[in-house]
């Protein structure tokens, strides 16, 4: 998986010009869920290169195909199922557990890109592992008037911000339905919030409303409660 970093940095500072912000934010040590906002396929990566600590990105089984897959494979990132994935929840889980870092897409389909809704998965993973989640915001990767599957033109200037670490928990008395919607919100308000925070400072609006083409499904589903 260290060999990748290189290529992601390349992608970032070399094929496109991105502007890094929040680094800091990042903890050093100890599981992290990065959960960023999703506009483009080209997100992941993006968010890849520009993290100051390797990830693993849940990215849809389709993708594993040939040589594209074999370099998926060999750079740890995790296949899901778009219909909803409990293996590749649990797969994460376990790299969690073991001190690494996990990044999720938890709108779950590319499209305006702020975070009005998200899926439990990053939420159920944050309660069941007890990791920190850092909010990404990521801009620029698709613009507005551009299809839904559109690669960004070399040179083009990205914005990549990592927010302020928000950890969730259970209460006591909760159930675990109850303290997976409750950490959701809390989740998806941080990354909503951050995200208008980074546009403000970078300038770079978000693409707009959906493209009338297919929606993407990319990341894990909602799994099973656990009481």
């Amino acid at each position: 998986m260290a060999w990748s970093r290189p290529v992601g940095w390349f992608l970032d500072h070399v094929v496109y010009r991105t502007t890094v912000r929040g680094r800091e934010n990042v903890p050093t040590a100890g599981p992290v869920i990065f959960a960023g906002n999703h506009i483009s396929f080209l997100d992941g990566p993006v968010m890849f290169g520009a993290s100051p600590r390797p990830m693993h990105i849940l990215v849809k089984k389709e993708m594993f195909r040939g040589f594209l897959g074999q370099v998926l494979k060999a750079s740890g990132q995790l296949p899901v199922d778009r219909s909803g994935d409990r293996a590749a929840l649990q797969i994460s889980k376990c790299a969690l557990d073991a001190g690494r870092c996990v990044g999720i897409l938890p709108e779950g389909t590319r499209g305006s890109g702020e975070a009005s809704t998200i899926n439990n998965g990053v939420a159920w993973l944050a309660l069941n592992s007890g990791a920190t989640v850092v909010p990404v915001a990521i801009l620029g990767t698709r613009i507005a008037g551009e299809h839904l599957d559109a690669v960004p033109r070399p040179g083009r200037r990205l914005h990549v911000s990592f927010g302020e670490a928000v950890a969730v928990d259970r209460r006591p008395g909760e159930t675990g339905r109850v303290s997976m919607d409750r950490a959701g919100n809390e989740i998806r308000a941080a990354l909503a919030r951050h995200v208008q925070q980074t546009i403000q400072l970078s300038g770079q609006p978000l693409p707009g409303a959906d493209s009338p083409q297919e929606r993407h499904e990319e990341v894990a589903g909602t799994p099973a409660d656990h009481h």
